[in-house]
């Protein structure tokens, strides 16, 4: 029969199980931060006009991601543009990509529909907000 551990061994044992947690707990709420992810304390739609830049550059039945803009731009039919914001109602994370028709939110896997903003996936569960959109002289203004 293997001798009983001493009383100091399992405190040091426990204390080490303790900071192992501790530090786990860290990293993942680290993984979860927004702070490289997020619009800050920007708003979630622009407060003034944003050039996007040519027109031409969202595909008809497709979208683009703007992402340094925040934004999200699809064309749903020649010459008819929608925007939407593309900072995740959740957390404030800004969408990272767009696959088969949805944005996806790299902090805790959103997924929203880019020509409607619905959610489709959560944990979100506001749709994107709708940002006003045109095309002038063949460029793409939204706000």
């Amino acid at each position: 029969m293997p001798a009983p551990q001493s009383p100091a061994r399992r405190t040091v044992l426990r204390g080490a199980a303790a900071l192992a947690g501790a530090a786990g707990a860290g990293a993942a709420l680290a993984a979860c931060s927004t702070e490289t992810n997020s619009g800050g304390n920007t708003p979630a739609t622009p407060a003034e006009p944003v050039d996007l830049g040519a027109a031409a550059e969202v595909p008809v039945g497709g979208a683009k991601l703007y992402r340094e803009k925040k934004l999200i731009v699809s064309c749903p039919a020649e010459g008819q543009y929608k925007a939407f914001s593309a900072q995740c109602t959740h957390a404030g994370c800004v969408l990272d990509k767009i696959v088969e028709g949805e944005g996806n939110c790299p902090c805790h896997g959103s997924r929203f529909d880019v020509n409607t903003g619905k959610v489709l996936r959560g944990p979100a569960s506001a749709p994107l907000p709708a940002v006003p959109v045109r095309a002038e002289n063949g460029n793409l203004v939204a706000g």
